[in-house]
C-alpha cells in the first residue's frame, strides 16, 4: 500500500495532487447545469459535485470552484435565481465533458457542443434536452467556505422531467435504466452495473421499518 503524508502531498506536482485528491471520492454523479443571464443567453457546464441535502423540503446542493476565473454559471443563478440540473447519459458524455472548456460569456456551451436546450414554462432556465432525467430549481442560498474559497449552491427542486418507465412503484428512479454516466477524478467516465436492491437495514431489537427521515426525527433532542 502506498501512504502519502501531509508532507508529502503538500510537495507534489499540482496537478498530480489534484487528480489525486479528486479520486479519493470515488464515484460522483455527472450533471450538466443549464442557466442563462437575464439577456437570454443559455449557459451550460459540467459538474461532479452535485450532492442530495434533504428531501422536505426537496434540496440539492453543489460546489462552485473559486472565482479565480469567469464563473459564468454562479453569475448566471445570481441574477436569475434559476438554474437546471440534467444527469448525463451515455449517448453525450463526450459533448458533456467539452462544456468544461473556457468558453466566453457571449459563447453558449449549448451551441459550442452541439446539445440542444429546451425550454419549459416551469423556468427560465433551460434543460438539457438530451438528458432523461432532469429537474428545475429555485435559488436558496450561497454559503461562502473560507476554507478554500469555493462557495455551496443550495436549491430547491421545483420540477422534476424523468422518463416515466424508469420511476418504480415505491418512487425509486433507476438511473442505470436511463444509462447516467458516473465520473472519478477529473476526467474518466463510467457506466454502472448495480449489484442489488436491499430492504430496509434495522437490528433485532428493532425490528419495525421506520422511515429514515422518521427515525432521524425520533432521535434528535
Amino acid at each position: 500500500m502506498q501512504h502519502y503524508n501531509k508532507d508529502d502531498l503538500t510537495k507534489m506536482d499540482q496537478r498530480y495532487r489534484v487528480q489525486l485528491i479528486n479520486s479519493l471520492s470515488g464515484f460522483k454523479s455527472a450533471n450538466l447545469i443549464g442557466t442563462s443571464n437575464l439577456a437570454g443567453l443559455h449557459n451550460l457546464a459540467i459538474f461532479s459535485s452535485v450532492f442530495h441535502l434533504g428531501a422536505s423540503p426537496a434540496l440539492v446542493g453543489f460546489i462552485i470552484r473559486p472565482d479565480s476565473v469567469a464563473r459564468h454559471t454562479l453569475d448566471n443563478i445570481q441574477q436569475t435565481k434559476t438554474y437546471t440540473i440534467n444527469q448525463i447519459s451515455g449517448s453525450f458524455w463526450r459533448e458533456a465533458h467539452q462544456t468544461s472548456a473556457r468558453y466566453l460569456e457571449q459563447e453558449s456551451e449549448f451551441e459550442q457542443v452541439e446539445l440542444t436546450p429546451e425550454l419549459h414554462q416551469c423556468t427560465r432556465a433551460p434543460f438539457v434536452k438530451e438528458s432523461r432525467l432532469k429537474y428545475a430549481l429555485l435559488l436558496k442560498d450561497i454559503m461562502s467556505i473560507p476554507l478554500n474559497g469555493t462557495q455551496l449552491v443550495i436549491g430547491e427542486i421545483t420540477d422534476v422531467i424523468c422518463e416515466f418507465s424508469a420511476i418504480k412503484p415505491d418512487g425509486y428512479i433507476d438511473i442505470e435504466s436511463l444509462d447516467t454516466i458516473a465520473v472519478s477524478g477529473l476526467d474518466s467516465y463510467h457506466s454502472t452495473n448495480r449489484l442489488s436492491r436491499v430492504s430496509y437495514a434495522k437490528t433485532d431489537s428493532h425490528p419495525t421499518d421506520i422511515p429514515l427521515d422518521g427515525l432521524l426525527a425520533k432521535h434528535q433532542p
